[in-house]
């Protein structure tokens, strides 16, 4: 199931934006299960517990319908799949605003340890595991970490792998069982392995703004690190985890804001007014218009990035710059106007509206700000700011 790349001095291919019938069909899988499992009503009663996930339903997605090993090469006991199908599983994620560890196990945590060597049998061991859906991991970066930044090498290692040091808002770290842990090594920069919990290991929660998506602040203190890889392949392999992740990321703000561009057409052709449904007066069409016209633009940057990333493009740097700058405004917009043109009801806890409007302003920020990748975009086209 892996898409070809093309070589040396080909010609790069045209996107494909199109969705596939195997993409379809997962969508489909993906779909009719958290309908289920994850309706707006337990989402929010949810988040009323200490439980930061249902593990039942990441079984269910994980393990049984095997989204947790798209990224996994079918011979390390993955799917063999590509980005192209982990973007449609993130959609459906983020049109339900599920809590569900996918991005950062499935997507982070899985592209590091694919960057690492692949006769390293640490790290072919845990990517088993990750793709089984039976381990839980998170790459120990902070949350806003954006792709081609500067080194991140708060944590330092000793000679034997010991990890001393703190990481600031790690998305999901209480739920992991295995942190993927950038360090400063006696030699440079190096990957480390850390079980979780463990001694030396603590995980202090923070209350985030989007409570479907858990923050901590990790310390290292003496922990016991299993090493993945050092120098340029460990840099490269967490810079290629971001990069992957801000991608596909793309998708799931895709699926915020088509969920409330949805929900809103069909709340304003119910909700009537001087006896005539308010989706009917012109303002109301012209700004749901211009909002499809929005949602349809961030559908192409967000399928363009992922199929860049499936496919290995030379310009898929570029393609997640786009994707990411463009599709976090979209589902922040889409969420403000579903909450205003909800009324009084959109500003209720009862109503769904207000996850959707957390999850998209924190993915706003999560893995570089629109501002930072639209930086990063001007210095990969050689544009000069004005």
């Amino acid at each position: 199931m892996t898409a070809p790349t093309a070589g040396p001095g080909a010609p790069t291919p045209d996107p494909d934006l199109l969705y596939s019938e195997d993409e379809e069909a997962l969508r489909a899988a993906v779909r009719s299960l958290l309908a289920d499992r994850s309706d707006p009503a337990t989402v929010l009663a949810a988040l009323e517990s200490d439980i930061p996930y249902d593990r039942e339903l990441w079984r269910a997605l994980a393990t049984d319908i095997g989204a947790a090993g798209l990224l996994v090469p079918e011979k390390l006991g993955g799917q063999g799949a590509t980005a192209r199908e982990a973007a449609v599983v993130l959609e459906e994620l983020g049109r339900s605003v599920t809590p569900a560890p996918y991005l950062t196990s499935a997507v982070l945590a899985v592209t590091a340890l694919l960057g690492c060597a692949p006769d390293q049998a640490e790290a072919t061991g845990q990517l088993a595991a990750l793709a089984g859906g039976g381990t839980v991991g998170a790459l120990a970066v902070p949350l806003p970490t954006a792709p081609g930044g500067p080194a991140h090498d708060v944590v330092r290692a000793d000679a034997r792998g010991t990890l001393t040091g703190r990481v600031s808002s790690v998305a999901d770290a209480a739920a992991a069982e295995v942190l993927l842990v950038p360090a400063l090594g006696p030699d440079g920069p190096a990957l480390y392995a850390v079980d979780a919990p463990a001694d030396g290991v603590r995980t202090e929660p923070v209350t985030p703004l989007d409570l479907t998506r858990p923050l901590g602040h990790l310390t290292l203190d003496g922990a016991p690190g299993r090493l993945l890889a050092t120098g340029d392949t460990a840099r490269a392999a967490v810079e290629r985890a971001l990069l992957t992740g801000a991608g596909l990321l793309a998708s799931e703000q895709l699926g915020v804001a088509e969920w409330c561009l949805a929900e809103t057409v069909r709340h304003t052709a119910e909700r009537t007014q001087f006896g005539r449904p308010v989706g009917s007066f012109q303002a109301l069409k012209h700004r749901m218009a211009a909002l499809w016209l929005e949602v349809a633009s961030a559908r192409a940057a967000a399928r363009n990035a992922a199929d860049a990333l499936a496919t290995g493009s030379p310009d898929a740097a570029v393609a997640v710059a786009v994707a990411q700058a463009y599709c976090a405004p979209v589902a922040v917009r889409a969420a403000e106007e579903c909450i205003q043109l909800h009324g009084g009801i959109g500003m209720t806890w009862e109503h769904p509206a207000h996850l959707y409007l957390k999850r998209a302003k924190s993915d706003e920020i999560a893995l570089g700000t629109p501002g930072r990748h639209r930086d990063s975009l001007a210095d990969l086209v050689a544009l000069s700011a004005p």
